[in-house]
Order: C-alpha cells, then structure tokens, then sequence
C-alpha cells in the first residue's frame, strides 16, 4: 500500500473480508490504494441466520460445494459494519446489492435481497 497510494482506477475486494482478523484494516488498505476519483467493490457474507443455513450448512456440508470449515459465522458482517468501516476509511458506500447463487447453474445474480451474499459500491469522500 504504501509504495502505491491513490493508484488504481478501481479496487476490488470480492469474498474475502470475512476471512480475515481485522477486516476493517483491509478496508482501509483498499481506500488507500484507489484513486480520489476511483470505486472501491466489496463483497462479503451477511452475519443473518439465512447466511449460516445457505452458506455454511447448504454449500459446506449438504451441496459439497466448499470444504468444511471454509467459514465461521462469527465472522461474517453486517451491512451496517462494513459501511461503518468503510465511513471511517473516508470511503462513501452508495449502493448495496445481494449476490444469489444458483448451485444448479452455479451462477450468481444481483438480488434485492442482502441475507446472504451482499455487493457493495462506494468511492472515496473528497
């Protein structure tokens, strides 16, 4: 981060901050490296009991889609979390997608609904 602030058109973080300790530092680490007039994506697992079922108990151990233990719940985020990490960054969310995957296609669509999968679009506070 430090040899390449305020570099990239666009930076994306797709499926891995609840994967790691301290999310918000990774956030963080995003807001630096984007441009001042740049977007940032994320994309994250929602703590809501419908995330557990469907991507824990449905993808890990009943569809065999991801090995077991792939996720811990305590550590999936709430929408309110990530924006409030991301307001802290200086980085202003202003959309928020749900993701639907469709194990039979195995393909994801946008959907209305932020239970499970969530997209999120924001861009730097200038």
């Amino acid at each position: 981060v430090e040899s390449t602030p305020g570099t990239f058109d666009v930076v994306i973080c797709m499926e891995m901050l609840e994967h790691v300790p301290t999310p918000s530092k990774i956030i963080r680490a995003c807001a630096q490296l984007v441009k001042p007039s740049g977007h940032l994506f994320f994309s994250t697992l929602n703590r809501h009991p419908r995330s557990f079922l469907e991507a824990i108990v449905g993808a890990e151990y009943l569809l065999g889609l991801l090995p077991k233990g792939t996720h811990d719940f305590s550590q999936f985020i709430r929408p309110s979390e990530l924006c409030r990490w991301a307001r802290s960054a200086k980085i202003c969310i202003d959309d928020v997608a749900g993701l639907r995957f469709n194990p039979a296609t195995r393909q994801y669509k946008l959907s209305k609904n932020i239970q499970v999968n969530y997209l999120c679009h924001g861009q730097p506070v200038t």
